[in-house]
């Protein structure tokens, strides 16, 4: 980077820069508050996002009412037809990358590396992935007889979409999250009425028009900006027969008691406080560079982020040094000519939130071992915390922000019970060079989803299932079971011996009956073949039944 006289910038220098322009322009915006223009504001910047729309919940009721009505028509859509709308969309989402990709930046404060990295490229992937496997995952399916007595049955599961569903979209990927839950829920038949943060709401009107553009029958799908603290109420009021949440543990438990009451099935990914292991044997500058990526990708914003990163003695201080070397190497700031690498909160009250946590963490015995970058404006610097104890809100609690707590523990053993000592279980990771003993710690962390050697990635995948244990929510999001959250199964049962007059369990009940029924338990899963043979032919007697009329 050079500045008008064709010198060369330091990074300090060229970091200022940017410190000044952000000043200027978020004291702009600041005055168009000010002046009582009902505005959103850029995060990184202060800049004018865009005017900020507040409906009232009449809005979410008229949205559902239109969904309902163009439902009823979409669910008896091939789902060829239905493919081919999700496969617009996904042309819509590679047509227009580096507008969603802006969009998404100026709208969470994020860089538009992390926008196009965790946002617009997960998006065009899952809209071909869900497209191509949804014949298969709505196709009727023949069960498989549990007893040779039920040879006459035929059983058929069938997949039945719910009808309108609901979903609340946080802030921190605002395209991604949403459109997880928005493309399979349209291709299983359903229609959708999206809420998305207030902050993004840009983003939410930037899906709306992909789905416009894809040829969706009007009114299937709508975005609707009602406030955050009505939006819950406005969902279940409104009559929506399944709702996606995605946010805080706090909000999620209050809005599933809501849902309880009206027996509205729910979804819900709520907080995470993730772990990493760092056994002996790992490969240290990629367990750094994937800790700094994973811990500060969004600025910290991701429920499953590392936070917490255990690191075995005979690691500890290889580890500790690379992570600490390699975070003084980033940059922080507005992303004004892809010249940073993280940007910035989303508010000034998780920025609060944070410094918190931060001066609980100093208060209780923590050190700093790297602290890089500004606390201008929405900007937090990246702090690796050590010496932390489970006491701390760092160690304990999803902190949301640019902050990563390691801790050296004995061996493996410790590593395990440390990682599980929480009440989330959203994500973790384990790294080593031995995959077979990545895979035993794995597979002892309580955690919806574990990474070898990678961490956060995997929601990314469509085809991984996202959720987690504990405080961390319930149901799961993405792939195949992800689809299943987006219907409700319907098994028909049909019987090939229609004409025959009865069953040979109906009535008029007696004696012989029920011999014949003891026989067929003795038959199918007694002892000793004299007693097997006798209980077949008190079943073949009583089976008999079946076509007499008397």
């Amino acid at each position: 980077m050079s500045d008008s006289r064709g010198k060369s910038r330091t990074p300090r220098a060229a970091g200022q820069a940017r410190v000044a322009r952000q000043t200027r322009t978020t004291a702009a915006g600041q005055r168009a508050q000010a002046r009582g223009e009902r505005v959103l504001l850029e995060p990184a910047t202060g800049k004018r996002l865009a005017a900020l729309k507040v409906e009232r919940a009449e809005a979410v009721q008229e949205a559902v009412r239109a969904a309902r009505t163009a439902q009823e028509a979409w669910a008896l859509a091939p789902v060829k037809e239905r493919q081919a709308r999700v496969r617009a969309l996904g042309a819509q989402i590679v047509a227009r990358v580096d507008e969603l990709a802006e969009v998404v930046s100026r709208s969470s404060g994020k860089t538009r590396m992390d926008a196009l990295s965790t946002d617009v490229f997960p998006g065009a992937l899952m809209a071909a992935y869900y497209a191509r496997i949804a014949p298969r995952m709505l196709a009727p399916r023949r069960l498989e007889r549990s007893s040779i007595l039920f040879f006459n049955k035929v059983s058929t599961l069938t997949r039945v979409p719910f009808g309108v569903i609901g979903i609340i979209s946080p802030y921190n990927y605002p395209l991604g999250i949403p459109l997880h839950e928005v493309i399979p829920g349209l291709l299983a038949g359903n229609g959708v009425v999206l809420k998305v943060a207030t902050q993004v709401q840009p983003v939410g009107d930037a899906i709306s028009s992909l789905v416009k553009a894809a040829g969706f029958p009007a009114g299937l799908f709508s975005v609707v900006h009602v406030p955050g603290r009505d939006a819950g109420d406005a969902f279940l009021d409104a009559g929506v027969d399944k709702l996606f949440f995605t946010g805080s543990t706090e909000t999620g438990r209050e809005l599933m008691a809501r849902a309880g009451r009206k027996l509205v099935p729910v979804v819900m990914e709520l907080g995470g406080a993730d772990a990493m292991i760092v056994l002996d044997d790992a490969n240290l500058d990629r367990a750094a560079a994937g800790a700094l990526w994973a811990g500060m990708s969004n600025a910290g914003q991701s429920c499953a982020g590392v936070q917490r990163v255990f690191v075995t003695a005979g690691a500890w201080d290889g580890f500790r040094g690379r992570l600490a070397g390699q975070a003084r190497k980033l940059r922080v700031g507005p992303d004004l000519d892809f010249d940073v690498d993280v940007g910035s909160l989303i508010s000034d009250d998780q920025k609060r939130l944070v410094q918190a946590a931060l001066t609980d963490a100093a208060r209780k015995g923590a050190r700093v071992l790297a602290s890089v970058g500004t606390s201008s404006g929405r900007f937090l610097p990246l702090t690796i915390l050590e010496h932390t104890t489970r006491a701390m809100t760092a160690m304990g609690e999803e902190v949301f922000g640019p902050v990563i707590a390691i801790e050296q523990v004995r061996d493996e053993e410790e590593a395990v019970r440390r990682a599980n000592d929480t009440p989330y279980g959203l994500s973790a990771s384990v790294w080593s060079a031995n995959r077979a003993r990545a895979r035993r710690v794995a597979s002892r962390l309580r955690a919806g989803a574990v990474t070898i050697n990678d961490h956060l990635m995997s929601h990314g995948m469509a085809e991984t299932p996202w959720g987690g244990f504990g405080h961390s929510g319930i149901g799961r999001s993405h792939g195949e079971l992800g689809f299943d959250e987006m219907t409700q199964p319907r098994v028909i049962v049909d019987d090939l011996l229609h004409r025959a007059p009865r069953n040979m369990w109906w009535y008029p009940h007696n004696r012989s009956v029920y011999e014949g029924l003891k026989g067929a338990i003795v038959a199918l899963h007694g002892r000793g073949l004299g007693r097997r043979l006798a209980g077949l032919g008190r079943l073949v007697g009583t089976f008999m039944r079946t076509f007499s009329r008397s």
